[in-house]
């Protein structure tokens, strides 16, 4: 008789892995495209924290006027939504200074001392 082990299934998952990983890496909107790249200087971080900022709250007084129109609620629905719209933008402006809105699908910072690498608190 023959004594032939079975293979190990983590040798294929492994495999699996390092293909997907590669594949991921050839993906046009990896690091290196033109979708994922870093502002080049300070006064382009300037510009996107500035247009951040004013976008949203355009978006957010015009969505309170606009919900004030059609509710007859003015004008609460602009002094609502104009705190949401400085919400939305503090956060853009956040995710913006802190390199987590550069590409699709916002990274989380890694080194906290309150995270296991699992992503769970301990």
């Amino acid at each position: 008789m023959m004594n032939t082990t079975p293979p190990n299934p983590l040798d294929e998952l492994d495999a699996r892995l390092r293909k997907a990983r590669a594949a991921q890496r050839g993906w046009s909107g990896g690091p290196g495209s033109k979708y994922h790249r870093p502002p080049n200087g300070p006064l382009e971080t300037a510009w996107r924290i500035g247009t951040e900022l004013v976008a949203a709250m355009i978006v957010g007084v015009g969505g309170g006027l606009l919900l004030d129109r059609w509710l007859g609620t003015a004008p609460w629905g602009l002094i609502v939504m104009f705190f949401f719209g400085a919400a939305a933008g503090v956060l853009n402006v956040y995710r913006a200074v802190m390199g987590l809105g550069i590409a699709a699908g916002y990274g989380r910072p890694t080194g906290d001392d309150n995270e296991r690498q699992d992503g769970d608190a301990h």
